[in-house]
């Protein structure tokens, strides 16, 4: 058995018994911090917690690792709710034909984005992708990650698509870290089929989900329904099809465009809506009437020089927010959620403390995660992050581009 404890922590952050599992509105400027505390854990499991004056009997002292943590901070890891961490090359050229002056969709229009990668993708073995997003998993990790969404999307073949998945699969059994998978069959329409929507939306129903659900491939199913991508009506029959094989929604809607796509996803049951750099007035109807949580993605929007989500509204109309970082090759080639949490303090204007809870419990609830992850209580297993010593906890998105993490606990 592992014993630690940790001493002399200058704030325990998201500690206590009655965490909600979700916060929204003004709730989300809350995060309690307990100062001058101290941690004992159990094979990471939380087993007490309290102030240092209160410390001493609570453990059992013999084999038991002591970690010093004055001028420190204790949180619980990060959640990314939204990633495509599995892929076969990164995309640097097409950054430069932004910087160029070509948009997302002009780079899409002569062969870049999304089918370059998943031309990229058809070349390369299982192991190879498997090692390349095992390889990135770690830098995730060291960066205060403790549980990642990983979609396919990049295949947009039945045989590639299942490969991204298997892939994802065997990073779920070799990682202590929790891991799900989304299915992203419906990432956009492959050459072949440019004129033939049907066909391939055929592929991914009557092909993909059966053996998707057969080896147990996916957790969630997902759609880009936008302009030139998918529409809502295709999106519509996608989820369905997907939830008679088990599989739960969570969505790409409103990234360049508002088509009515957030308001059938809630019908369809989403757990998520992600990006939502554009906002309809009856979107936010329509979240406010559900329990789907909309995620931020401002890693996109700072990339790729979109608009960025407007959190401020969805908070004002007491909503909960999520943010992710959208980690992909071509349009967010960034997995550290410090920078998240910095560009969502710098260009979404939210405070330290609810962007904090945006990348911790409500980034849990949108992974399926509530029990488990994002905050610190006894019981929980959720992975920690200490940091390097810092002068507040608002240091930590103030320092953009300084890692402030000095060890995690997994």
């Amino acid at each position: 058995m592992q014993k630690i404890l940790i001493k002399n922590i200058k704030g325990l952050v998201q500690v206590g018994e009655n965490i909600p599992v979700i916060r929204k509105g003004k709730e989300m400027q809350e995060l309690p911090i307990l100062e001058n505390a101290f941690l004992a854990l159990e094979d990471n499991e939380v087993i007490a917690y309290g102030l240092m004056e209160d410390w001493e009997g609570i453990t059992d002292w013999r084999d038991l690792e002591i970690v010093d943590a004055e001028g420190r901070y204790v949180l619980p890891a990060f959640c990314d709710s939204h990633t495509h961490t599995v892929f076969a090359k990164t995309r640097e050229e097409e950054f430069v034909d932004k910087i160029n002056g070509l948009s997302y969709e002009e780079i899409a229009a002569k062969g870049g984005g999304i089918l370059n990668s998943a031309r990229k993708l058809a070349e390369i073995s299982e192991n190879d992708l498997f090692n390349l997003a095992q390889t990135r998993i770690d830098k995730m990790i060291a960066c205060g990650t403790g549980a990642i969404e990983i979609k396919s999307g990049y295949g947009l073949s039945v045989d590639a698509e299942i490969k991204m998945l298997r892939v994802i699969k065997r990073l779920k059994e070799s990682n202590k870290i929790v891991i799900k998978a989304t299915f992203l069959g419906a990432h956009a329409f492959p050459v072949e089929y440019k004129d033939n929507h049907k066909g391939y939306i055929d592929l991914i129903i009557n092909d993909m989900l059966p053996i998707i659900e057969r080896e147990n491939l996916a957790d969630y199913i997902d759609v880009f329904c936008e302009r030139n991508y998918f529409s809502v009506e295709e999106m519509i029959n996608i989820l369905e099809e997907g939830k008679k094989h088990g599989l739960i929604p969570k969505v790409h809607v409103n990234q360049f465009s508002v088509m009515g796509a957030v308001s059938k996803a809630i019908e369809l049951g989403a757990l998520s809506v992600d990006h939502l750099e554009n906002l309809g007035d009856e979107d936010l109807v329509a979240l406010q009437n559900s329990n789907c949580i909309p995620t931020l993605l401002p890693g996109c929007s700072h990339f790729l020089g979109i608009p960025f989500g407007d959190a401020r509204r969805l908070i004002n109309a007491n909503l909960s927010v999520a943010l992710a970082s959208d980690f992909n090759p071509g349009s967010t080639p960034n997995y550290n959620l410090f920078t998240i949490w910095s560009l969502a303090c710098i260009k979404l204007k939210m405070t330290p403390e609810e962007a904090f809870n945006s990348l911790t419990i409500n980034a849990a609830y949108a992974m399926g995660l509530s029990e488990t992850h994002g905050k610190i209580c006894l019981g929980s297993k959720t992975p920690l992050i200490m940091t390097k010593q810092i002068p507040s906890l608002a240091y930590l998105p103030y320092s953009f581009g300084e890692l402030n993490v000095e060890r995690i606990f997994i």
